[in-house]
């Protein structure tokens, strides 16, 4: 191929660009209504057109590559502009620190692994009446048995999970609050 034919093919598909560019802003405008952005995007669409001519395998397709030019820059745009907090700056609201809320939610699995070792009698009394709120009466017409059974599985219960928890030794009062909500 000629270079002299190179090059008056690239100067050409550049007066073809400049004439695009109204094109350019007029959907750039459009999709930002911000007529500063819709001017930056042109340009970086009419440079990156003119920087990658060589890649134009279609010359009458030109209007289309440089609009997917200027879809993609907005993309690009779109995709560094998104608000990003600076960790650092952040202000914590939450007093509860990660150690914290690691030993917390340790305690919890330690509840719950203790509740599930219970006989399935006294872990129904004992969901029922403590984390649901139920009475005695309740529990008895739930499952079916008399109120002195309820009583004495949830006392047997109670008594088993002390067992188990104490075992368990918590280091702060915090700790022991913990489980009394968990229970």
């Amino acid at each position: 191929m000629n270079p002299l034919n190179l090059f008056s093919r690239h100067h050409h598909i550049k007066e073809q660009l400049e004439a695009l560019r109204p094109q350019l802003y007029r959907l750039a405008y459009s999709w930002t209504n911000n007529p500063t952005l819709a001017d930056d995007l042109t340009q970086e669409t009419l440079a990156k057109a003119l920087k990658n001519v060589a890649q134009l395998k279609k010359p009458e397709a030109l209007k289309s590559w440089s609009f997917g030019i200027l879809r993609n820059c907005w993309r690009d745009h779109f995709r560094s502009s998104r608000d990003m907090d600076d960790v650092d700056n952040q202000v914590l609201t939450d007093h509860q620190t990660p150690e914290k809320h690691h030993e917390q939610q340790n305690i919890v699995d330690k509840v719950r692994g203790a509740v599930s070792e219970l006989p399935e009698g006294q872990r129904h009394v004992l969901t029922l009446i403590d984390l649901e709120g139920c009475s005695y009466a309740e529990v008895a017409e739930i499952l079916d048995i008399p109120i002195g059974t309820v009583m004495s599985r949830l006392c047997r219960a109670r008594k088993c999970l002390a067992g188990k928890l104490l075992e368990f030794q918590p280091e702060s009062a915090d700790n022991v609050t913990s489980i009394r909500r968990v229970i």
